[in-house]
């Protein structure tokens, strides 16, 4: 007894079509949108930076802020590269998952020793909770290094070895 499928290949092949239509009109999208925010994003950090020099106030917070905003926009920048491959390849690569949750635990690492330099009279209690953040967060950074060159180290394969 065989059983005959609900749709047809033809109406597969044509709602295959339009959910990949779908999938590229969304990935446009969000690419424009997150270009954006990365050029509103660059433009304002130029302005800070211009803003302290014009001021002669260039000082380790200010510096500490300014990587801050950088780091947020290679962050960005790097989910607008992610977008850009899943469009073009419609996959999913693990590799820019991971450089976007290194950059951000760098960035966190970052703001946390910024926090630290700022409120040197702080609570205890928040001294400790900060020094258990740093500690996950850099074991979080090598777990994700680690992971990134197992990624590089291993071997591509091409489309045509994957399909047979």
């Amino acid at each position: 007894m065989t059983t005959e499928p609900l749709v047809d290949d033809r109406t597969r092949r044509i709602i295959t079509r339009v959910f990949r239509l779908l999938e590229d009109v969304i990935f446009v999208g969000l690419g424009m949108l997150l270009a954006g925010c990365a050029i509103y994003l660059l433009i304002s950090a130029v302005g800070n930076f211009a803003e302290h020099v014009y001021r002669m106030n260039l000082n380790g917070a200010v510096v500490v802020e300014l990587i801050e905003q950088l780091l947020l926009i290679l962050l960005v920048v790097e989910i607008l590269y992610t977008v850009q491959v899943s469009f073009r390849e419609h996959t999913l690569a693990p590799e820019p998952f991971l450089l976007i949750g290194l950059i951000a635990g760098v960035r966190r690492v970052l703001v946390i020793t910024a926090e630290l330099a700022e409120k040197r009279n702080q609570s205890e209690e928040m001294f400790r909770f900060l020094m258990i953040e740093l500690g996950v967060l850099t074991l979080l950074i090598l777990a994700l290094v680690a992971s990134v060159m197992m990624l590089r180290k291993r071997p591509i394969q091409s489309e045509a070895s994957r399909n047979g």
